[in-house]
């Protein structure tokens, strides 16, 4: 009998525990370590010597890879305009350099790139039109022997910069093996072509060498180096606790129905921690920790909301990853289209000068310790994600300029018809006198375009649609601000086209149809769960074994309309403590809005909403799955799914 009563299974299993002698809960050794609800694997394998790096990505394997473009539909994971958009990024970067240090080679690199860019309209970067550029450790053009694990970090790195500063150039130095020695060298060869932005997603164990290895690698002033933090939770590894580096911490990044449109905690993957021998830059002024303190900054890097790659080498095409390793080069492409740093200047300290112009990231841990800042996200600074995430460039701009501050004053929501042309003025000051700012938009209804000279968006919009338009002006420093605001567009004859619930049995009463499940999800009064009404309702895993179950509906939300998507959820468990082993995901249209997991359990339904209006004029589907580990059992019990458009 499926799932029967709980309190019977606990019976069963607390008499067959006085019986057999098991292993604890949970126990795994670091390789094997939970980092995610959704099953990954590392690409690089564990260091076994001295001074031996490990690449820090994890890839999804429930993610079937895809060959090729993908013009119908879109990769898995967050690609190149999400992360425009949750970090509200400008244009720029032309004219600049970002270097990704890797080990081994990746022999499909730059064909892999050219794939990635054209999926997600990037222009090409390519060696013929001098965009990309591949070199050895010492910058020749003799490679090193070639890697598949390396080769999906590779892949990683080059798809984070060109979404992230698709204007930049891109310079890849290939170590000859992942020795630190081999990798400094890499860096030093970095800086010495010109990069003024170097990114490594790799990392070991600290040792009492690591001193030197910041004096002979890492100190070069006028650099921005970029570092991962880690993926193992809670501990410090090198070259992030370099004090001469930028340490990139991690996060879980989704969609939210708020003013920003997404919202991220601190991934409970990332690195963080007191190092043991590095000494503490003085931008740093924690006093939990009298040595240097990792991180410094974040980004997302929770595979569970991870970032969509394209790596042939040894893998099948699209795949979704997630790791430290995807921080850091966002980080590194963030401080490119800030501009390059003054000489002379740790673009470490940068952001401690400009704090306000950080997305701070107040909830998640990644383990236990004390002082708690160290582990657990906090207003302020913390460990996990340091002083928080991108909002724009201004926190990585160049502290020569004094910290100049451009702010951009927000029009307020702007409602139009298909159609009818438009014109609105974008107002933007600098406390700098004699700046010049230029203007860019992400999220334009389509039609629509923004003069980068005076701010001025203007045109006729051609379909009805709702999204979220972010606005940013930047000046010659690279100082930065931006604002965030809804632009509907009604259909001729204004208006929602079609009112009401777009869900067809959102409580489960008819059965399965028109959902599409796994065996066995709808369920009924008595079976153990009980409906928040009705007689039926969605129940996902449960089971206490490693378990996947889905449901999807494909709907249609009619344009020119306000949506909003509910539902009830409970959740019960038989975990403990805060770590999330068992996951729910809620999606639309392929994009993550909310993952749950073991950890948010509570007596009772609660009601969830989102804004989905974005996807108006569109038919999309509408997607639950719980996935569920090898022991202990998570209920995610589902009743009265609706979208209303309105």
């Amino acid at each position: 009998m499926r799932r029967a009563g709980l309190t019977v299974l606990a019976s069963v299993a607390l008499a067959a525990a006085s019986l057999v002698t098991t292993a604890p809960a949970h126990a795994a050794t670091p390789a094997q370590a939970k980092t995610a609800a959704a099953p990954v694997q590392r690409a690089c394998a564990t260091p076994t010597h001295k001074n031996e790096m490990a690449c820090l990505s994890l890839v999804r394997t429930d993610v079937q890879p895809r060959k090729g473009l993908q013009p119908q539909v879109a990769p898995s994971g967050l690609g190149a305009a999400d992360l425009k958009s949750a970090y509200a990024l400008p244009s720029g970067g032309s004219g600049q350099t970002v270097a990704i240090i890797d080990a081994y080679d990746d022999p499909n690199a730059e064909a892999d790139l050219a794939t990635y860019r054209s999926q997600y309209g990037l222009s090409a970067c390519t060696t013929a039109n001098g965009c990309f550029k591949k070199v050895n450790e010492t910058g020749g053009s003799s490679l090193p022997s070639a890697d598949s694990g390396w080769a999906e970090e590779i892949s990683l790195d080059l798809d984070m910069v060109s979404a992230v500063c698709p204007s930049c150039k891109i310079l890849l130095v290939e170590a000859s093996q992942p020795s630190m020695d081999d990798l400094g060298t890499a860096v030093n060869t970095a800086v010495s072509l010109g990069a003024k932005f170097v990114s490594n997603s790799y990392g070991g164990s600290e040792d009492s060498t690591d001193p030197s290895s910041d004096s002979s690698y890492f100190n070069h002033p006028g650099v921005a180096i970029t570092v991962s933090s880690g993926d193992d939770g809670y501990g410090v590894e090198y070259p992030a606790a370099s004090r001469y580096v930028t340490a990139v911490g991690g996060t879980s990044l989704s969609r939210a129905s708020n003013t920003r449109g997404w919202s991220e905690t601190a991934w409970s993957g990332a690195g963080s921690g007191c190092s043991a021998y590095d000494a503490k830059p003085t931008w740093q002024t924690d006093t939990g920790c009298s040595k240097r303190t990792v991180a410094d900054v974040s980004a997302v890097a929770d595979p569970n909301t991870g970032l969509a790659v394209y790596d042939t080498y040894g893998v099948g095409g699209w795949v979704v990853v997630g790791g430290t390793s995807a921080s850091a080069p966002i980080i590194a492409g963030v401080y490119a289209l800030a501009g390059a740093p003054a000489a002379g200047s740790y673009p470490a300290s940068f952001p401690y000068a400009h704090t306000s112009a950080l997305n701070d990231v107040t909830s998640g841990s990644n383990g236990s310790c004390s002082p708690s800042y160290l582990c657990k996200a906090a207003a302020g600074y913390d460990g996990p994600t340091g002083l928080g995430t991108p909002n724009g460039v201004t926190a990585f701009g160049s502290g020569s300029t004094g910290g100049n501050t451009v702010t951009v004053t927000n029009p307020g929501n702007q409602t139009s018809t298909v159609g009818t042309a438009v014109s609105l003025q974008i107002q933007a000051s600098d406390s700098a006198s004699g700046q010049t700012l230029t203007y860019s938009a992400s999220g334009l209804p389509a039609g629509l375009s923004i003069n980068a000279s005076t701010g001025v968006i203007s045109g006729t919009p051609t379909t009805a649609s709702t999204s979220t338009v972010t606005v940013t002006a930047q000046d010659t420093t690279g100082a930065s601000g931006s604002a965030s605001f809804t632009w509907t567009v009604n259909p001729v004859g204004g208006g929602c086209s079609s009112t009401g619930n777009k869900v067809t049995n959102g409580g489960f009463e008819s059965g399965t149809s028109p959902w599409t499940t796994s065996s066995g999800v709808v369920s009924a009064n008595g079976s153990g769960e009980s409906a928040h009404s009705g007689n039926y309702f969605a129940w996902f895993d449960g089971y206490g074994t490693t378990h996947t179950d889905t449901a999807t509906q494909s709907i249609s939300i009619p344009s020119g309309c306000h949506a909003s998507l509910t539902f009830y959820l409970h959740i019960d468990t038989n975990e403990s403590g805060s770590t999330a082993y068992d996951k729910f995901t809620v999606k639309i249209g392929g994009t993550t809005l909310a993952t749950y997991s073991n950890a948010n359990a509570a007596s009772g339904y609660t009601a969830r909403t989102f804004d989905v209006s974005s996807y108006a004029g569109q038919t999309v589907t509408l997607s639950f799955s719980g996935t569920e580990d090898s022991s202990l059992q998570t209920s995610f019990v589902l009743d009265d799914v609706a979208v209303n458009a309105s």
